[in-house]
């Protein structure tokens, strides 16, 4: 076999259009076990932030979900908060209404953000990519203003108040150090992030990837395009929900800035930092960006944003694809010197 030969065999195309070393399925599972043994030591590590490495689980997956339609299915959007948002009002006013057990509350959310998602699919996918985002911004804008004009259901600029968030599974109460919350905002997390990681592994993910590279080559083969691509923006509209629903539960709280256009800005950030199209950028760009945006603001909580935008920066210039894409080229250059090496 021939070089070049070799070192194509030795690449695998990315749906983010670059070329990333096959990682074998031991070092894979290796670093996969590794990155969640992180983030479940944390509970020990960091006892007193638990709230915030909550919040860095639910933006993680929050961000998996834009993954799905953007990353993958090359659904141009910016405006993911409006099912964001719609997740956390369906359970924050369940529970408002004395409805408060967790997991039946997700659910809701759930078949809210899959049903909005489904809706809005049919006006998103038709369109070109200009279309789609003005479309997003549209919806996102319109949920905003009709959540702040129903004030006497969501609370308005106030927020969603007086939620009562029942004790999980009948025993165990949310408390104040948010022990409760970061144990079960992490079950949720990984238990939906492998059910993403199954979904995109599958067929339909693999179809998702072909529309992704090259639309007009899925049509000549007969593959149903616009179908593939409402299915997976609803699913990742439900996606967004659930986390949406994890944030109203383990705050007790749902502001209406979770359905702004503001949301939807930061978790594409979060994306982009992290890295399009690739199956950890979303939640690897969430511990980064939420991590450096917490230092920042305890340094200097005048101009903590100027340094944010600072920091932003450098990380793009300096990572070409993300975060995940840089540490793919890492892994790269330590295999080849290791293979010049013997």
């Amino acid at each position: 076999m021939s070089g070049t030969a070799r070192t194509a065999g030795a690449q695998a195309r990315h749906p983010s259009g670059g070329a990333h070393p096959v990682t074998t399925p031991r070092r894979q599972i290796a670093a996969e076990v590794a990155f969640w043994a992180a983030l479940a030591g944390s509970f020990f590590l960091m006892p007193e932030q638990l709230t915030l490495m909550s919040q860095v689980l639910i933006f993680g997956l929050f961000a998996v979900s834009l993954d799905m339609a953007l990353g993958y299915a090359g659904i141009l959007t910016v405006g993911h908060a409006a099912f964001f948002g719609a997740g956390a009002y369906a359970a924050g006013l369940l529970a408002k209404h004395g409805w408060g057990e967790p997991i039946s509350g997700l659910a809701v959310a759930l078949a809210v953000g899959l049903a909005l998602g489904w809706l809005l699919s049919w006006l998103v996918v038709r369109g070109t990519d200009l279309a789609r985002l003005m479309i997003t911004i549209a919806v996102c804008v319109l949920l905003y203003e009709l959540a702040n004009r129903l004030s006497a259901i969501t609370g308005g600029t106030d927020g969603l108040q007086g939620m009562a968030v029942s004790p999980l599974l009948g025993r165990f109460e949310f408390d104040f150090f948010g022990r409760t919350a970061f144990i079960y905002s992490f079950v949720v997390v990984l238990g939906v992030f492998l059910v993403v990681r199954r979904v995109l592994r599958s067929p339909f993910g693999m179809a998702l990837r072909g529309i992704h590279d090259n639309r007009k080559r899925m049509l000549a083969l007969g593959a149903p395009v616009d179908a593939r691509l409402r299915m997976a923006y609803a699913f990742s509209a439900g996606v967004a929900a659930i986390a949406g629903a994890l944030l109203a539960q383990t705050t007790q709280f749902v502001g209406i800035e979770s359905i702004g256009f503001n949301r939807s800005a930061e978790v594409l950030i979060i994306l982009v930092l992290g890295g399009t199209g690739r199956l950890y950028g979303g939640l690897l760009g969430a511990v980064v960006y939420m991590l450096v945006h917490d230092r920042f603001a305890d340094m200097n909580p005048q101009y903590w944003m100027f340094w944010l935008g600072l920091f932003l920066i450098g990380a793009v210039l300096v990572g070409r694809g993300g975060l995940m894409g840089l540490l793919a080229r890492l892994t790269q250059g330590r295999r080849r010197d290791a293979g010049g090496a013997a």
